[in-house]
């Protein structure tokens, strides 16, 4: 990889902010406007399941929420606070279920470090619907674009690319809902290089969801200080000791892939990114949706089976390979026991992640006699990198198998239905809003580039 950038005449954050500001709003058509309506939908589902979830009230309850007023809601909620902690507890609580939407070559989850905080400022500053989707799809182009520069290096040694680079994708969409100039968003995106933050020591734990959070928040903050009159060296990228060298090292990143072919096509139209059909980890569910179609096609009793494998792709299993977890949140990071879960119960629900759920006898008895290892014919460089293939061996000797080469979510080539996206949608809702909201809310979503007054759409989030 190139330490520097063969192409650029001017600084990476100059010539980044350049491509944010003069985006071609004449590249989103209408599979562009209806992805990012789904993902923005999804994400807002998922923000309301975890309302109550200690992630969330404990963040609230650090931070004082109550006692700053100010112009943006927390859903779910009757607070109104400020742009900033809207940002912070809303994009905590996006991620807090690990139900979010997830990408390929992020390493991470796209959405939620942008739509907290564009509602935020959207509700602050009387923005439309479509303004939202618009700053939402600059947003995606330039995260996974600046995660194609520094991935998988960058997550293989240890960094949280949704909150690392996420937070850049922030500071383009708030940045250009905001209206910011090519200087002040350069400015913004050589803060952000300082505000980036997020280690994945601490998957597992409440500070997971807490790197989203501070993303979100940070990402804006960066804009808003930019746009105020803060300075910051515009060369804070590729500075030798800028965000490149510091969290790659020299030779372990190439600038250039930041811009290779911008928009061409659009970052939001690639199958490399997914919702989540179930509420865990993202590295698990190839596996679990080969575990529920074995499951489906073959009759075996749980009696019968004498052994079970699963076989990922290697980068699936660092921060998943958890065959005794001690915590719900532990249990959404356990590849055993979410197929074993799924093995067991035909279906992984929000509610398998709850309370003592992880220590469900038959679950733990099927997670004693399984084994998760990678898998032989998955190639370290593969571009398919979310496959999986789990082998149940039954006692007679019966060798039963189901495979996938790759499936990251459930995307454009594999989309959710609208019943399906409502029934996750509702479900999420159901732990805050009552049925008449949650429905009002769904259909606002649903036509969200129609809408000119997002009021309404606060209203039906908000209790």
């Amino acid at each position: 990889m190139n330490t520097v950038s063969t192409q650029l005449t001017t600084s990476v954050a100059q010539e980044l902010a350049d491509r944010i500001v003069d985006f071609d709003k004449s590249k989103i058509n209408a599979q562009a406007i209806a992805t990012a309506k789904t993902a923005i939908l999804d994400t807002i589902g998922v923000t309301l399941a975890a309302v109550n979830e200690p992630a969330v009230q404990n963040l609230m309850k650090a931070i004082e929420i109550t006692n700053t007023p100010g112009p943006s809601s927390v859903f779910g909620t009757s607070i109104k606070t400020s742009a900033l902690d809207a940002a912070l507890v809303n994009g905590a609580g996006s991620h807090a279920l690990d139900y979010d939407d997830f990408s390929q070559p992020l390493g991470g989850h796209q959405s939620v470090p942008l739509v907290s905080a564009l509602f935020a400022v959207a509700e602050a500053h009387n923005k439309t619907g479509r303004d939202i989707i618009d700053a939402y799809i600059v947003g995606i182009e330039t995260e996974i674009r600046v995660a194609r520069s520094v991935n998988f290096h960058h997550y293989d040694k240890g960094w949280h690319p949704t909150a690392t680079v996420g937070i850049f994708g922030t500071v383009a969409s708030a940045g250009y809902l905001l209206g910011l100039d090519k200087k002040q968003m350069a400015t913004a995106l050589a803060i952000a290089t300082s505000l980036a933050s997020g280690i994945k020591a601490n998957f597992g734990t409440m500070v997971k969801p807490l790197h989203v959070g501070t993303c979100s928040r940070n990402g804006l903050f960066a804009v808003l200080l930019a746009k105020a009159g803060y300075d910051a060296n515009l060369s804070a990228f590729e500075h030798k000791q800028g965000f490149f060298k510091v969290f790659n090292g020299p030779g372990l990143y190439d600038a250039d892939k930041i811009f290779e072919n911008w928009c061409d096509p659009l970052e939001i139209l690639s199958d490399q990114l997914g919702l989540k059909q179930f509420p865990c980890c993202g590295s698990t569910h190839p596996a679990i949706t080969m575990m529920l179609k074995l499951r489906k096609e073959e009759t075996f009793g749980l009696d019968d089976i004498k052994g079970i494998e699963i076989l990922v792709h290697k980068r699936r299993l660092p921060h998943t390979d958890n065959p005794n977890p001690t915590s719900p949140l532990g249990a959404k990071f356990s590849v055993q026991y979410a197929v074993c879960r799924a093995l067991v119960s035909q279906a992984v629900r929000i509610n398998d992640f709850e309370g003592d759920a992880f220590n469900d006898p038959t679950v733990r008895k099927m997670m004693a006699i399984t084994e998760a290892r990678p898998h032989p014919d998955m190639a370290d460089d593969s571009p398919e990198q979310f496959g999986a293939e789990v082998r149940v061996t039954l006692k007679n000797g019966t060798v039963l198998s189901r495979k996938i080469s790759n499936l990251v979510g459930r995307g454009i080539t594999y989309p959710m239905t609208r019943e399906e996206l409502w029934d996750k949608y509702s479900d999420c809702a159901q732990a805050v809003l009552d049925a008449g909201k949650a429905k009002t809310s769904f259909e606002l979503l649903e036509k969200l580039d129609e809408i000119n007054d997002i009021k309404p759409l606060i209203s039906a989030l908000t209790v």
